[in-house]
């Protein structure tokens, strides 16, 4: 019947038009749909309210990770981006930790921290698919970590972009001045890690390699701004200006770290 057959063809346009219209306009619904391209600011929002909750304590951004290889679909392909904060505390302090930064997080992220068989773990949602976790790696330090789980690539990850006139990049001398002191020299050039603060600015870690562990880091007492951070035999944290210097012997390579986080 000609009746049926417009009909038809009409329902088929229709159902095309709707179909371009919501690909243009509404939101991705799942988390396959989103790109790494589009979930890595959240990944690095996400890192900067970490770094705003943890505040005092002396801590490093390590570098994002991406990795590809997972699978979206049995015929596609994606990759995971995954960003983490450690921080250091005297042993036996960790869980508060994990809370006062549960505390502190957005309230629309509904973080919260709970018992599990290897320890508390905070778990909390930063929007957009993306999942903050925070565990016990070991006696006195804590990882936190946001990640955006297997996503199609897109245009990759380009990185959190840094404004060199803001405070972060001013920690480069500290940096120096704590290698004197050790007698060292950099063993590696500085890796600069930066997070969107989220009321403006940026929070920035520049790291390089020590020389070989061990070292005795009494040399850094005299630049401390203070009294020190952390002070163990393997581990010294102490404050100069706005950054924070640490020094961790526990590895093969002595790391040495400083960092300025986000303002009050």
């Amino acid at each position: 019947m000609p009746w049926l057959l417009a009909a038809t063809v009409a329902w088929a346009v229709l159902l095309a038009a709707l179909t371009w219209w919501s690909a243009r306009e509404d939101p991705p619904t799942v988390r396959e749909q989103r790109t790494l391209t589009q979930a890595g600011p959240v990944v690095d929002r996400a890192l900067g309210h970490l770094v705003a909750a943890v505040g005092d304590d002396a801590w490093v951004l390590t570098a994002p990770e991406v990795e590809r290889g997972c699978r979206l679909t049995p015929m596609a392909d994606g990759a995971t981006l995954t960003r983490g904060l450690d921080v250091l505390v005297a042993e036996g302090g960790e869980r508060a930790v994990l809370e006062r930064v549960a505390d502190r997080l957005p309230a629309d992220w509904r973080a919260g921290v709970r018992a599990g068989a290897s320890g508390p773990r905070l778990r909390a949602d930063a929007g957009e698919f993306v999942a903050v976790q925070g565990r016990v790696t070991s006696g006195g330090r804590v990882r936190f970590t946001a990640d955006t789980g297997c996503r199609p690539v897109g245009d990759g990850y380009p990185g959190p972009s840094v404004d060199p006139a803001t405070p972060g990049a001013a920690v480069d001398p500290v940096l120096d001045g704590a290698l004197r002191a050790l007698g060292r020299t950099a063993g590696s050039a500085p890796v600069p890690v930066s997070a969107p603060c989220p009321g403006g600015g940026t929070a920035r870690t520049v790291a390089v390699s020590a020389g070989d562990a061990p070292v005795a880091l009494t040399g850094l007492r005299p630049l401390a701004a203070g009294p020190p951070v952390v002070d163990l035999p393997e581990v010294y944290a102490y404050r100069s200006g706005p950054a924070t210097v640490l020094a961790d012997g526990t590895g093969a390579q002595v790391r040495l770290s400083a960092s300025t986080g986000c303002p009050a």
